[in-house]
């Protein structure tokens, strides 16, 4: 087979050591040198030196978890560096080592059978880590919340009966002051703003329980966190704004997309970057985000099509935005939704309305366009005739006779 690299390296990593193997072909004649080190900095280094010692150009390694991370700063810049998902290469069956690991993904980087994945500049890597540490944050969130009203539901208070939001400014007044022990329902209830001052009558009812020392202490405990991970919220948002600064025009012209807010966008920049070079077409942005059909054929019979598991994170961000354009009026991404919901379940509209909007996404950055919606009659102008057939055969149906008369336009 032809050597597209003739000095390279395969690592195969772990934890608390790698196992690094240097292939150096010159003619016909291939040499292998082998080395196995420790993960710390130092151990690093010297492994890059020793590398370089052979002339390495490229380097391989195996996407195991987040180990490969460090490996990867200490080598970024000084060679060509390829992270290989570790399902592209399978070692042969009975011939299981790190030595053996290592010296097949050499083998493979040498002749060119392996494809790298995505790994995006360092800018675009914080830029990542923010965005996903702060949905872990916001699940939190939302489970602290479920359990504050777990201890109410325990405790009798029917809180969120009445109240449309348990943890909304008048809620959390009247939590507070039953965590510090209130007891008197009529304070209890005038503690209510706003709209909900109209069910004082419904919050007395509601607010009489059987609260004990046990679910004030509780309360105590869930409060003080929720207000702890709001505020880290908080700062991650300023966070993330500070690190858009770079990526402003880009963030800018995709919050023109209907659903698809300051988070949203900024999510969007953080899993895919800005440069789509890297991606051939819209297509195969798709298929690595996972939101496209599989392809399943065995003797010419399509089986599963269901969608592979591609990247969770981006896939969560586009189906919110999903969510959300399916609730806007007018646009064109919440008339595909209703037209592919009644023919295909909500479910599946939601993952088409998120492969629309990452396409979308890809020719906005590609092109430095702001989206053009093409509007909520899209699908009625592209096939005028086939509605009206349609819309004919229903009224005959009910039992009317039809006949249509052009509008005559305005002078």
């Amino acid at each position: 087979m032809q050597v597209l690299y003739p000095r390279c390296c395969g690592i195969d990593i772990h934890k608390a050591s790698i196992t690094a193997c240097v292939l150096v072909a010159e003619g016909k004649s291939k040499e292998r040198y082998r080395l196995r080190c420790g993960t710390m900095t130092r151990d690093l280094l010297a492994l890059a030196d020793w590398l370089m010692g052979f002339g390495v150009t490229h380097v391989a390694m195996e996407s195991t978890g987040v180990y490969w991370k460090p490996i990867w700063n200490v080598l970024e810049g000084r060679f060509e560096l390829l992270l290989v998902n570790a399902q592209h290469f399978k070692a042969v069956p009975g011939r299981k080592t790190d030595v053996k690991d290592c010296e097949w993904l050499a083998e493979l980087l040498q002749h060119g059978l392996v494809r790298s994945s995505f790994v995006p500049p360092t800018l675009v890597r914080d830029l990542r880590d923010l965005n996903r540490n702060r949905a872990i944050l916001v699940q939190q969130r939302a489970t602290v919340s479920n359990r504050i009203e777990k201890v109410l539901e325990d405790a009798n208070i029917k809180l969120g009966v009445v109240a449309s939001h348990v943890l909304g400014q008048s809620g959390r007044t009247m939590l507070h002051a039953m965590s510090t022990g209130e007891e008197d329902i009529d304070k209890l209830a005038e503690m209510a703003k706003a709209k909900l001052r109209k069910k004082i009558p419904e919050l007395r009812v509601a607010l009489f329980g059987k609260m004990r020392d046990h679910h004030r202490f509780l309360l105590r405990q869930w409060l003080s966190q929720l207000e702890s991970v709001e505020k880290q919220i908080a700062e991650f948002d300023l966070e993330i704004d500070r690190r858009n600064e770079p990526f402003q025009q880009t963030v800018d012209r995709l919050i023109t997309i209907p659903g698809v807010d300051r988070i949203t966008a900024s999510g969007l920049v953080a899993e895919i970057g800005t440069n789509m070079a890297q991606f051939p077409s819209a297509q195969h942005l798709a298929s690595w985000a996972g939101l496209c059909p599989g392809n399943n054929e065995s003797a010419g019979k399509r089986l599963s099509g269901k969608t592979r598991k591609g990247n969770p994170w981006l896939r969560r961000v586009l189906c919110q935005a999903a969510w959300a354009a399916s609730h806007t009026k007018g646009t064109y991404l919440s008339a595909q939704y209703h037209r592919l919901a009644a023919r295909r379940g909500k479910k599946r509209a939601i993952i088409g309305i998120a492969h629309s909007i990452l396409v979308i996404a890809y020719y906005l950055i590609a092109r430095g366009e702001e989206y053009r919606d093409k509007g909520g009659d899209y699908f009625d102008r592209i096939n005028c005739e086939g509605l009206k057939r349609y819309l004919i055969r229903r009224l005959e149906h009910l039992g009317h006779s039809v006949k249509l008369e052009p509008v005559p336009s305005e002078a």
